[in-house]
């Protein structure tokens, strides 16, 4: 990294990402053997890497943030929405009451009850159908199957036993 002195905040005030000086106040041109240019492109390259690397990371960081406060936003709106459909199935039960003079309200609400329940089968069904066809990673254990084997220390064939000594 480079020094201190040469590293920049963000706009948000989180992490430091250093740049490289094009060059230095001590710096005379010509005075410098190849080796040292050499040392001093390869030192450059090295913190131009590392700089940018740290930018990216920073910049996913900001990112990241982001998306995870936009996700906060939907959760609460989710949370809302699964809350207010309560009122919503008493919303159309008593609609139900009042569309059919001749229905109880008792009925109403059960009529809404039972659509709520075969929604919730139906649902359920499919979703038994989905999880059904799930398959093991035949692949991969396989795969992982042939590597624990080649892995395994292999023997040495044993000694015949059967020989007798002179």
């Amino acid at each position: 990294m480079s020094s201190p002195k040469h590293e920049r905040i963000g706009p948000d005030g989180v992490g430091a990402v250093p740049y490289l000086p094009l060059s230095s106040a001590t710096d005379v041109p010509g005075d410098q053997s190849i080796g040292r240019l050499v040392g001093d492109a390869t030192q450059h390259i090295s913190t131009l890497v590392r700089a940018e690397m740290e930018l990216a990371k920073s910049e996913l960081i900001g990112e990241v943030k982001k998306g995870l406060k936009g996700a906060v936003y939907f959760m609460i709106a989710l949370t809302v929405v699964l809350y207010s459909t309560f009122f919503l199935f008493f919303f159309l039960s008593e609609g139900l009451a009042e569309w059919f003079r001749g229905l109880h309200r008792w009925g109403a609400f059960g009529v809404v009850l039972l659509l709520m329940w075969a929604v919730a089968a139906v649902a359920g069904f499919l979703g038994y159908r989905k999880v059904k066809k799930f398959k093991a990673p035949e692949r991969t254990i396989a795969s992982v199957k042939e590597t624990a084997a080649a892995l395994k220390p292999q023997r040495a064939p044993e000694a015949d036993l059967t020989t007798t000594r002179d």
